[in-house]
């Protein structure tokens, strides 16, 4: 699937610039196994790069300008490097020019460069596909003009390229896009960046996204009201248990013991992000052993978690897992992302997958009157040269 991205990409180029890239790159989206709303709570993720990528190509012009040519929108820029970076109306050109800001701003030394790129992430999604421009970016020239820098510092300048946009991510994003390893999942520790590997064979499942095509807007006020609900829940659980420093030292136990000091929304916050914290270390456990039934399990409870005490789901993604759950071909399903929306990640016997799709696309759309659509996804490496 990516060779005839890379095809068209380089096509693309030797069009617009009459010569060949110097460089190709492909940076891929990512998807997160377990894990979800604890990477600000103190907690772990388990996300994995997939085979959705951005292709890029590259070349020196031997000037103090750059030129990006994004194909699929049919839209290019221009930015002199020796001007000071700043926002433009075009939001999509904000994420490169914070890149080349970041660059600037901690030292790096770059001419100007010509690079087209193009993509087969779906916008929208949830597979962040923001993270693997600023990544594929920062590689880019990395690359073009031998620059060093670390994997682990190509994540924090592309978080603060998004920053500087304007969106507050964690580093989730960034960091598996970059370390992504083919057949493996990262479980990352979002505050120290200490991580490891763990074997991601699903054997007889296929990983499947459905995108339920709805954006609720309550997110970014609602996302603000939790990190607030759990921020009083902790300090409640520090008052009475001066041991635990952070939600990872704190047992369900300790939770259950203080529901009457604690609001009934804080208490339901609370409770979900100790059990989601022991949720990914089960699922860790469960990858090793093989045992992809006790992880579909984790993501239904997951869901549960997300939906009834997090509250960040909605009645389209409830009713996705609900009907998952009554599939046998189905072992398990979660929303993924912030909630409200996007998309769940399935885990589907090999072999019907594509009865899956029909009848869910047939119950969704007659349910809601809104189309399905379907992500197949494989764990595949980080941002990488072709």
């Amino acid at each position: 699937m990516n060779d005839i991205l890379i095809q068209n990409t380089v096509a693309f180029f030797e069009k617009s610039f009459g010569s060949s890239p110097q460089k190709t790159v492909l940076s891929p989206g990512r998807i997160n196994i377990i894990g979800e709303h604890i990477d600000y709570n103190d907690g772990y993720v388990l996300p994995a790069a997939i085979d959705k990528v951005i292709c890029f190509a590259f070349e020196k012009n031997n000037t103090k300008t750059s030129k990006i040519i994004a194909i699929d929108l049919n839209e290019e820029f221009e930015i002199d490097l020796t001007q000071e970076v700043t926002l433009s109306d075009v939001v999509w050109t904000n994420y490169i020019r914070g890149v080349i800001k970041q660059l600037q701003d901690n030292g790096f030394s770059f001419d100007g460069f010509n690079c087209v790129f193009s993509s087969n992430i779906p916008v929208g999604s949830g597979l962040s596909s923001s993270a693997a421009l600023e990544c594929g970016m920062i590689f880019g020239i990395k690359s073009l003009f031998d620059l060093r820098i670390e994997k682990v510092d190509i994540s924090l300048l592309g978080q603060k390229a998004e920053h500087w946009v304007g969106i507050n991510c964690g580093i989730m994003d960034q960091f598996s896009s970059v370390h992504g390893v083919e057949n493996k999942v990262i479980k990352l520790d979002c505050n120290t960046l200490d991580f490891e590997y763990h074997n991601a064979d699903f054997k007889d499942y296929s990983l499947i996204l459905l995108d339920s095509n709805v954006k609720h807007s309550l997110f970014t006020s609602e996302y603000n009201t939790r990190r607030i609900e759990c921020e009083e829940g902790l300090s409640i659980i520090k008052a009475h248990f001066p041991e635990v420093k952070s939600f990872r030292d704190a047992s369900e136990e300790q939770v259950l013991s203080l529901k009457d000091k604690m609001t009934e929304k804080v208490f339901s916050r609370v409770h979900f992000v100790v059990k989601e914290i022991n949720r990914v270390i089960k699922a860790c456990e469960a990858l090793d052993q093989g045992n992809i039934e006790l992880l579909g399990e984790l993501l239904f409870e997951t869901h549960y978690g997300l939906s009834k005490e997090y509250e960040v789901s909605c009645e389209e993604l409830d009713f996705l897992v609900d009907t998952a759950k009554e599939d046998n071909s189905i072992i398990g399903s979660r929303l993924m992302g912030g909630g409200f929306g996007g998309c769940t990640i399935n885990l589907v016997k090999k072999g019907q997958e594509n009865e899956v799709k029909r009848k869910f696309s047939n119950l969704y759309l007659d349910k809601f009157g809104i189309e399905l659509k379907f992500y197949d996804v494989k764990i595949s490496n980080g941002t990488q040269l072709v």
